[in-house]
């Protein structure tokens, strides 16, 4: 019985996941307990037993005496992304370059072959989140508690709002995401090899890549967001 509830939960926990990644449930929604204790066989204490998993990986906010939600996009949390994104892939990367073990090294290879499957037969969904299992493992690579958490966030996000990236009215698309495998090969090698810096210049090489093609679709007209690391201090 308990194994049963356990996967249940588990099964539930993936479903919120993708639904979340790739837009299914829009930021900020708010999600329906009775639905979702229904559709999952879960009563309430479970249901909410997984809400809070995904709170804590940035997936939903809980807020007091009111419903769960997905977690919001707006322009404050767009500037933060792309403030924070180049500063902390790359800090993962050279990370995992130093850290990554033998079977980690083989699990991003798979799922490297996966990233390819998806470019070649998939949809734009299967694109994103095939794109997110990748750095996901190099995350897992860096092996750093206290960036890990900031990364997966990213992740979140860069998943949502990186399915402009992979839609057909894409007009680069093809191009981009050729030179997208190309990058995470690269981006296998360098870590194979140890090599730290290379890692960390593929991870600006490759934040440049999609983040070009995101802003055409998703940043603001009116926000002005720098790229990059941002100034310690405003000049005299």
């Amino acid at each position: 019985m308990k194994d049963e509830a356990r996967s249940r939960k588990s099964e539930l926990a993936e479903h919120l996941k993708v639904s979340i990644l790739t837009l299914r449930l829009q930021p900020g929604a708010d999600l329906d307990e009775a639905h979702l204790s229904e559709a999952f066989g879960l009563s309430r204490t479970p249901l909410r037993e997984v809400f809070r998993q995904l709170a804590g990986e940035g997936y939903l906010d809980q807020r007091a005496n009111r419903s769960t939600r997905v977690s919001e996009m707006s322009h404050t949390t767009l500037r933060d992304f792309f403030l924070a994104a180049p500063m902390v892939y790359g800090a993962i990367l050279r990370l995992a370059a130093r850290n990554a073990l033998p079977d980690q090294i083989e699990a991003l290879k798979d799922a490297q072959r996966f990233f390819c499957s998806a470019l070649q037969s998939g949809s734009a969904e299967d694109r994103a989140l095939a794109n997110n299992r990748f750095h996901d493992v190099t995350g897992q690579m860096s092996g750093n508690v206290y960036l890990l958490p900031s990364f997966n966030r990213l992740l979140i996000d860069h998943a949502r709002i990186g399915m402009t990236f992979y839609r057909p009215r894409n007009t680069g698309l093809t191009e981009n995401l050729t030179e997208a495998s190309r990058q995470h090969d690269a981006i296998i090698a360098a870590i194979e090899a140890g090599d730290e810096a290379a890692a960390a210049q593929l991870a600006e090489d490759h934040w440049n890549l999609s983040r070009d093609q995101i802003e055409l679709f998703v940043m603001p007209d009116a926000l002005d967001v720098p790229m990059g690391i941002p100034p310690l201090s405003k000049p005299a």
